[in-house]
């Protein structure tokens, strides 16, 4: 009845959210003026992200309705920071890497590595400027975007399809019920 979830370090999504958290922390506070409220708002929107993941996957084992709204919420925390990055890069007229520019391949690439880690990208925190780092960034959101896009349409489909724990529970409950009522016609009689 209980499906065998719950391993979140081993899902590509939690370990790509894991590197944004690491690379967002280092970058709100080297780059954003102390006193800025972003540098708050941005870690907390990559901590959210993380956590949610991680709480998803641990609530999937009791419930796939807390697993979507969780993963959810994830998702929207990670989209949010994906819009400071962008804020931060538009405002001091940076460029936004374009999905094909040869930098944003070459961290595509990079994000295809596993496990995922903040040590494949350590050396870009200390030897490039702020945009690139922002850039870096808004890749590995919309990879973990990806990741977790993925799952949640499967998750919706086998919610509506299968119900959640309580409706799997009942439907065997039932079926238990069905089956020594055929083999003690006195079922519920004492």
């Amino acid at each position: 009845m209980l499906p065998p979830r719950g391993d979140y370090q081993t899902l590509l999504s939690f370990q790509k959210a894991e590197v944004v958290y690491d690379i967002t922390h280092r970058f709100a506070h080297k780059y954003l003026g102390r006193g800025d409220r972003t540098v708050d708002q941005m870690i907390q929107s990559a901590r959210s992200g993380k956590q949610n993941i991680l709480e998803g996957s641990k609530a999937a084992l009791t419930s796939k309705e807390t697993e979507i709204k969780l993963t959810n919420v994830g998702r929207a925390s990670l989209e949010e920071l994906l819009a400071d990055y962008r804020d931060y890069l538009r405002v001091r007229d940076h460029a936004i890497w374009d999905k094909d520019a040869k930098e944003a391949l070459f961290v595509r690439r990079l994000g295809r590595q596993t496990p995922q880690s903040f040590e494949l990208y350590r050396e870009f925190m200390v030897t490039r400027p702020p945009q690139v780092i922002a850039n870096i960034a808004i890749c590995l959101i919309h990879q973990t975007n990806y990741l977790l896009d993925q799952p949640l349409k499967r998750l919706e489909q086998d919610f509506l399809e299968q119900g959640g724990l309580r409706e799997r529970m009942t439907r065997a409950r039932l079926a238990q019920r069905e089956g020594n009522q055929g083999s003690n016609g006195n079922y519920g009689k004492r």
